[in-house]
């Protein structure tokens, strides 16, 4: 029998040898009756006469060289393997396979390596060992590629059919084509999230006369799926091109391939489509998108958005019209009308919020049966049931995208879930969610909130309303931003925050329609509970009659009314652990607010925002939230509220770091005490188009770094005393139209590193004290304001003028669909 101590040292062919010998002493003592070893043994047969040719390649290298030694030694740990098995006496596959397998991975990882580093001079040797190591496979039953992916499926590449019914896709067709076909363009990502239709879409392209008079049989259609395998899909490109499809032993190769194919095959129109592409699959895309031609254009379909490859086409929901049409048709309801009233079938329809998937699964749980069948479904949805809830390949669906979400990113998945909490069909202000996440997860970057928005939008898993972009430039300014949520979406978060029972949810939202509390509550069941987020909604019949309710545990309490009078629970003074309270009206004008002081027993609380309140009603008593670090007002009725004597801000925010005011169309000064809070970092008064002037003593916030006037439309100039303000990063006064002049001593702004003076059309000149600015690095301005900088700007040598179109979105004020 062969040892160790004999093959050591032997030459590549030698060993070669040797590795040959112990095959067929193993077929030939214990497994005769094998196929798979006769096989081997032809095979072995045939590469005798290169075995000559092998040997010369050494002797020319003078050596084998690293690579080649690596290869022998691999070789000689086969010939040792193969002995140790025929010790046993039974040459059973589940005690050698494992291994025999790891033995066909560092073959084939060795033969990758002699490939990329370009050792041409051993070609036909490498050729001689990829053919033992394919023999070595079959020893397997061909079950060493993983996953099952050896398997070839005939037609992988080829086109589906025609889909049977296409209603509402006329249109997405005609504009999808249009941005395919635009010169310059190599790549189109169609987004939508999961069951929209996109795959249903790229078919029907596919088999668009206009498409197939241009591209002719070079179209190819790939599914590429959650795990890609970019070996596999360059075969059967080869496959189903009718080439003879290339073994691939590495990515570099299996990239020379496909380059190849592409420049072969691209010489004519060519159309490929990357089906089900998953984030996180960018790399294939790299790949094919690497070669630039004129003829190659690219389709993928995907619930990502991957910006980086271009604009993308996001395929939206089906109106009314299309989806009573496709109802009809999945429901077989054409010879049946007579037996289901037209009004039942819009109620489900409706239900299905236009998502194509939902309303052909409902359909089709629905086609043939009773009419009784069909209003105790709506019956079930009235009573507040989910569709996810009936329909389980709707929800897994869904839930496969919020699955790989959670898979790479956990943090980003409780983000999703979060935006369940808010009242269906309203829009979510991105400041709302900075201030929840800044406390729950200690994301206290803005940036970094504003950035997981942008991730979930570009995963079609909600959508990011920017409502003014004129503006390309973050100054960190989020008060503008918007979240808008497919119903569909908000149910399948809502699912996942119901899935524990009630005293172990982390989250808890109610909604109350009247004074109807939940029965739980009625009963004073699970008055203790654990929950950390805590939304609970109201409508106009409330009274604001509250039962007692324990949450010893909650760090965010969202109120959503829209009462003309308002009183927070009392249960609220025993939240200890309170960091982010969030109190929002949905009325037209602003809600009175008659409790506000119960949040003076709040130790923790860090953050206030309020929506639509009175500001008035809350300042009637005293209140001092020592803890406070920043307060948020967006469209309130500032009236009296700040004014002389109703309030000393000093000492009801004595540790106030960031104010925002947003959209408080009352608000004609600010009040003088602001000045007192000398702990404040941010000051932010935009689109307050009634506020004129300024505090003399604003200077006297020694610690201010931001102060952002943005759309204050009569403020007419700016204190002379803000030179005082020595620590100022950013001063926006942005659209101030009223603004005719800077503070002379404006130069005195040492840190000032930011200003955005965009739109202040009245600025005849600058101040000579500009170039007193060394900080500064970044103005945004318009081309007029622009002219204004030229003459100092040879004094100004690291400046950057940024000049920027006005371009206001006002899409998000109506009612947000899919």
């Amino acid at each position: 029998m062969m040892t160790v101590a004999i093959i050591c040292g032997a030459s590549l062919a030698a060993t070669f040898w040797m590795l040959c010998d112990s095959v067929k002493q193993v077929k030939n003592q214990i497994l005769m009756s094998k196929p798979q070893l006769g096989d081997i043994k032809s095979t072995l047969d045939s590469l005798q006469p290169l075995i000559k040719e092998m040997e010369e390649c050494e002797k020319e290298l003078d050596g084998p060289g690293e690579e080649l030694e690596n290869l022998r030694v691999k070789m000689e740990e086969g010939v040792e393997l193969i002995q140790e098995c025929s010790k046993a006496g039974s040459f059973k596959k589940y005690k050698y396979g494992s291994k025999l397998v790891e033995l066909s991975k560092s073959l084939k990882r060795l033969l990758g390596i002699l490939n990329v580093q370009g050792i041409r001079d051993v070609k036909k040797a490498l050729v001689s060992v990829r053919n033992i190591e394919n023999q070595v496979e079959q020893i397997e039953g061909k079950c060493l590629i993983h996953n099952n992916q050896s398997e070839k499926i005939a037609g992988w590449c080829a086109v589906p059919e025609h889909p049977t019914i296409t209603v509402g896709l006329d249109v997405p067709l005609r504009e999808l084509k249009m941005k395919l076909f635009t010169d310059g363009v190599s790549m189109v990502i169609l987004t939508a999230p999961g069951g929209c239709g996109k795959t249903t879409l790229a078919t029907k392209l596919c088999q668009d006369a206009e498409i197939k008079d241009k591209f002719k049989s070079n179209v190819f259609f790939v599914t590429v799926s959650k795990k890609p395998n970019l070996f596999l899909i360059v075969q059967e490109l080869y496959h189903r091109a009718g080439a003879k499809v290339p073994e691939l032993q590495s990515e570099v190769t299996a990239v020379s391939w496909l380059q190849q194919f592409l420049k072969q095959t691209g010489q004519n129109p060519m159309l490929l489509v990357l089906d089900d592409v998953w984030a996180g699959s960018e790399f294939i895309l790299e790949k094919f998108d690497e070669f630039k031609m004129t003829n190659y254009k690219i389709l993928v379909t995907s619930r990502s958005a991957f910006p980086r490859f271009g604009s993308p086409y996001y395929l939206e929901c089906l109106n009314n019209a299309d989806a009573m049409a496709l109802f009809h048709h999945v429901a077989s309801l054409g010879d049946r009308s007579s037996y289901i009233s037209e009004d039942l079938s819009r109620k489900i329809v409706e239900r299905c919020m236009g998502f194509p998937l939902a309303i052909t699964v409902v359909g089709r749980s629905l086609c043939g049966q009773p009419t009784e069948i069909w209003q105790k479904r709506v019956m079930e949805w009235s009573k507040g049931s989910s569709v996810l809830e009936t329909e389980h390949d709707l929800c897994n669906c869904l839930q496969s995208s919020l699955d790989d979400l959670n898979e790479e990113k956990p943090l980003l998945g409780e983000c999703f879930i979060d935006l369940g909490l808010f009242p269906e069909d309203k829009r979510i202000p991105a400041a709302v969610l900075i201030d929840m996440w800044a406390e729950l997860y200690g994301i206290h970057e803005d940036i970094s909130s504003i950035v997981n928005l942008y991730e979930l939008t570009s995963r079609s898993l909600a959508n990011l309303v920017v409502t003014r972009k004129d503006n390309k430039y973050s100054d960190g300014y989020y008060s503008e931003h918007f979240v808008t949520q497919h119903d569909m979406l908000r149910e399948l978060a809502i699912q996942q925050m119901i899935q524990k029972p009630l005293q172990l949810r982390k989250r808890l939202m109610i909604d109350i329609c009247g004074d109807n509390l939940p029965m739980w509550w009625k009963d004073q069941k699970y008055q203790y509970l654990i929950a950390r987020l805590v939304s609970i909604s109201t409508d106009k019949e409330f009274s604001s009659i509250w039962k007692n309710l324990e949450l010893p545990e909650a760090e965010v309490l969202i109120l959503n009314f829209q009462t003309k009078y308002y009183a927070l629970p009392e249960f609220v003074e025993k939240m200890n652990k309170l960091k982010t309270l969030i109190l929002t009206s949905y009325r037209t004008s602003p809600t009175e607010l008659n409790n506000f002081q119960l949040a003076n027993s709040i130790p923790s609380l860090k953050r206030i925002r309020l929506e639509r309140i009175s500001i008035p009603s809350i300042s009637r008593y005293p209140i001092q939230l020592k803890s406070l670090k920043k307060i948020s007002l967006f469209m309130c009725s500032i009236g009296q509220g700040f004014g002389n004597g109703s309030m000393d801000m000093s000492e009801a925010f004595p540790n106030l770091v960031e104010m925002n005011i947003d959209y408080c169309n009352d608000l004609v000064e600010l009040p003088p005490k602001l000045c007192d809070l000398i702990q404040l970092k941010k000051l932010s008064v935009t689109n307050s188009h009634k506020l004129s002037a300024l505090p003399e003593d604003i200077g006297n916030l020694v610690n201010l770094e931001l102060l952002r006037l943005r759309c204050c439309t009569d403020l007419s100039e700016l204190p002379g005393s803000i030179r005082n303000l020595k620590k100022l990063n950013l001063l926006d006064i942005s659209d101030c139209f009223s603004i005719k002049e800077l503070p002379e001593d404006i130069g005195e702004l040492c840190s000032l590193e930011r200003l955005n003076m965009r739109q202040c059309s009245r600025l005849n000149e600058l101040p000579r004290t500009v170039v007193d600015l060394e900080k500064l690095k970044e103005v945004t301005c318009d081309e007029e304001t622009e002219v204004l900088w030229e003459p100092y700007l040879p004094f100004l040598k690291s400046i950057q003028l940024k000049v920027v179109k006005e371009d206001i979105n006002l899409n998000w004020l109506q009612k947000a669909h899919c």
